[in-house]
């Protein structure tokens, strides 16, 4: 059976996250103790008891999440499993580089936590936000963007799946398009708890500071193919993935059509690694007959292998 690994992003961290994988399987607590000593501070114990505020900083919350979703893979791996793909939504695309040994989970962990640090700095010098939009067409979402445009800067950030897009930029032009969206008939328009217009022009100067710092990392050749974010292309070049990846915090996630990507590909499992069940539930949005699966605890490991008559890892048992 061909598999995609699929990988969240910010957003899905809750604290407590991983903390059950790492406490009973000790190649998910060795992660965390990498984690750890390659940032120089306890990220296993932000991630495990917050507070919540500190966990939601995008400069924490980017290399939990990588963490977590690594932890998560080390474990699926052992099992047996392997990708015949791998994408990962918007930070979940450094996840998925590592899942396809593209990237070096250390050099990930010091890329994302810089990303997150220039996000949240470029979040405090150009404030903006971000909300999503349920219930519009894509050129309906793109004609309330242009007529908002009035008021600064707004664009799609994030197409999720069919009906639901994300918009960011600035704070009044995103209020603005949200009434708009309204008023063409839109099911909802949710702001976001987001500190900053990620992946829209106010991200500039994070997106030169983060070009830097991916021109100075490895990126090997990959196992599989990676899907990328800005334009859905299946890439396993090393060179090609950072060149994607380097465009990808100003342009829009297109992972509606990523998705299609891997089902042209002839995927017929779709595994979800890390915190959460987000995306599994967009798969299920596009409307086909998908398997679906996820593990980010011990219990949907055990299913999620079960499902493969995979064995559990070392230290998994009952």
């Amino acid at each position: 059976m061909k598999l995609a690994f699929l990988f969240p992003g910010q957003g899905s961290q809750a604290v407590g996250m991983g903390r059950a994988l790492a406490e009973r399987f000790p190649a998910a607590r060795a992660v965390f103790e990498t984690a750890d000593r390659v940032l120089g501070y306890p990220l296993s114990e932000v991630c495990w008891n917050g507070p919540e505020d500190q966990l939601k900083r995008t400069a924490n919350a980017q290399p939990a999440l990588l963490t977590h979703s690594v932890a998560a893979l080390s474990l699926v791996g052992s099992a047996g499993l392997s990708p015949a793909a791998v994408a990962g939504h918007s930070l979940g695309e450094y996840s998925a580089c590592v899942a396809a040994g593209s990237l070096a989970f250390e050099d990930a962990l010091a890329l994302v936590r810089r990303r997150g640090e220039l996000m949240e700095r470029a979040g405090i010098e150009r404030p903006g936000t971000m909300a999503a939009l349920l219930g519009l067409a894509p050129e309906a979402v793109e004609e309330v963007c242009r007529a908002a445009g009035e008021a600064g800067v707004v664009q799609p950030a994030n197409w999720n799946a069919p009906g639901q897009v994300v918009i960011s930029g600035d704070i009044p032009a995103v209020e603005r398009a949200c009434e708009l969206a309204k008023a063409k008939g839109a099911k909802r328009a949710i702001r976001l708890e987001v500190s900053g217009a990620f992946h829209s022009p106010l991200m500039a100067s994070a997106g030169d500071g983060l070009v830097e710092a991916l021109r100075t990392t490895e990126f090997r050749d990959a196992r599989c193919p990676v899907l990328s974010n800005v334009d859905a292309v299946a890439r396993t070049r090393g060179a090609e993935i950072r060149e994607a990846l380097e465009r990808q915090l100003l342009g829009a996630v297109r992972w509606e059509d990523s998705m299609r990507r891997l089902g042209e590909r002839g995927i017929e499992a779709y595994v979800e690694i890390g915190p959460g069940r987000v995306l599994r539930g967009l798969l299920r949005s596009l409307g086909r007959e998908v398997r679906t699966l996820n593990v980010e605890d011990p219990d949907s490991l055990a299913a999620t292998l079960g499902a493969f008559s995979a064995p559990l890892p070392l230290g998994g048992e009952a």
